[in-house]
């Protein structure tokens, strides 16, 4: 089933215009840029700005932790009380290491990173049945995860996108479970594509309660194009 988070038409709408922050007391990496769509700034979305706890040793149950192949670490904020079935998928799956080493597929700079499909052709998920929706009227702002699906509003699955920057449009549309709290200059810093061309990869999914150390990552393959005497020597084959 194919599970694009929005269609290529209203991706071609995604205009920008001016607008100013939206809440005094936001972390600075959460203040709306200077420049937005303008049909995504509204009074109600404004006002909907929900608070979330930005403190890395509490709650650990639900902090969800994306250990990237860049080296680099992301931690994001559940929010059972916005979408308790959404969180509790996503804490099943990556317990079980359903999320290492898949990639992130759909990177649209100035939108969204999406992953969660082991395929990573966007057309996949886990076999788990697919989840009745949970919209909610948290707000898409910079560092919003919120859940991919299919038509259906009730096709979500194990696929999920972290927003670059505001996208209100998708308010009430997809079901808002989380928000980075840690790392989303790392998440900036995810190679974009449809699919990129060398992706990046989560290398560990875990949730922060459990402990789990910070995986070995390999460093780049390199390929060593140095000449020796032995090699200027060597016969040339036919």
């Amino acid at each position: 089933m194919f599970r694009s988070l929005i269609a290529a038409g209203a991706l071609a709408a995604l205009t920008l215009a001016p607008v100013a922050a939206y809440a005094q007391n936001a972390p600075e990496e959460e203040v709306i840029p200077p420049e937005v769509k303008a049909e995504d700034v509204g009074s109600t979305a404004l006002r909907t700005y929900a608070p979330i706890n930005y403190s890395l040793a509490e709650d650990r149950d639900n902090i969800l932790v994306l250990d990237l192949s860049n080296g680099r670490r992301v931690q994001i904020r559940l929010m059972s009380d916005w979408a308790p079935a959404h969180v509790e998928r996503i804490k099943t799956l990556a317990r079980t290491g359903f999320y290492d080493g898949v990639i992130f597929h759909r990177v649209i700079d100035g939108f969204m990173a999406q992953t969660g499909d082991p395929t990573g052709t966007g057309q996949g998920g886990s076999e788990l049945p697919d989840l009745k929706e949970e919209f909610n009227p948290m707000p898409h702002i910079r560092g919003t995860v919120s859940m991919a699906r299919a038509a259906s509003e009730d096709s979500a699955n194990s696929q999920f996108f972290i927003v670059f920057y505001p996208r209100f449009s998708l308010d009430k549309r997809y079901t808002n479970f989380g928000r980075v709290i840690s790392g989303m200059d790392v998440v900036d810093a995810i190679a974009r594509g449809e699919p990129p061309a060398n992706p990046t990869r989560i290398v560990q999914a875990s949730i922060a309660a459990d402990d789990k150390p910070l995986p070995a990552i390999a460093p780049p393959a390199t390929v060593n194009t140095s000449i020796t005497a032995d090699m200027l020597s060597a016969p040339q084959g036919k």
